[in-house]
């Protein structure tokens, strides 16, 4: 087994917005420490791995990005299936893509499961100067809707590496509470006693 296969567990986390707000950027600046000024619309879909520790375990995120182009629709339902984490990034200096937010949150809800963990993400924050949305109205947004927020920069890479650990870490507490709650009422082995469970991207995430 190559080092790359050793994890305790695997998540899927798609990225979703507006095509032109930064996806594959905040994607490759996480997982390969790059930023490309002249990157093109995503075509179809792509997805790219990195490996954390979060309380000891060993997360493999598999990180799937998709242009948010409408003529790439048809791709939604598999796109979305076996998630069990969203970044819906917005450009914060481009209001379109911000108001259109609800519209991503709606397909989110429609096609991904429940307890999919989804935080939204303000990016390009290194163009102040051109700000369109104000940091307060989208975090009232955030709370509102039950989601975190951050804002990002995959230029100057300000806050990606925060976004990813902080949404990777929270689905680690959901995926591991349910796992100890099933193994408590099923009388097995709890998440503490060892048992480490993945979930495959293929599969969809397990419902409490």
């Amino acid at each position: 087994m190559s080092k790359d296969d050793e994890y305790d567990y695997l998540f899927k986390v798609v990225l979703i917005g507006d095509s032109g707000v930064g996806k594959s950027n905040l994607l490759s600046r996480f997982t390969r420490n790059e930023f490309n000024l002249d990157s093109k619309s995503t075509i179809g879909v792509e997805f790219a791995t990195r490996t954390i520790q979060v309380d000891g375990k060993t997360i493999k995120a598999q990180i799937w990005d998709t242009a948010g182009q409408e003529r790439y629709r048809a791709i939604t339902s598999a796109y979305y299936r076996g998630a069990v984490g969203a970044l819906l990034v917005y450009d914060i200096t481009k209001m379109s893509s911000y108001e259109n937010v609800n519209r991503w949150l709606k397909e989110l809800r429609d096609h991904a499961d429940s307890n999919i963990q989804i935080m939204l993400v303000g990016n390009k924050s290194d163009l102040k100067h051109a700000r369109a949305v104000a940091t307060e109205e989208s975090k009232t947004f955030a709370a509102d809707n039950g989601l975190t927020f951050i804002e990002t920069s995959a230029l100057d890479s300000s806050n990606v590496e925060p976004a990813f650990q902080k949404i990777l870490t929270e689905i680690y507490r959901v995926v591991s509470n349910n796992a100890l709650k099933a193994g408590e009422s099923a009388g097995g082995p709890s998440l503490s006693g060892g048992k480490a469970i993945v979930i495959d991207a293929s599969q969809p995430a397990p419902v409490e």
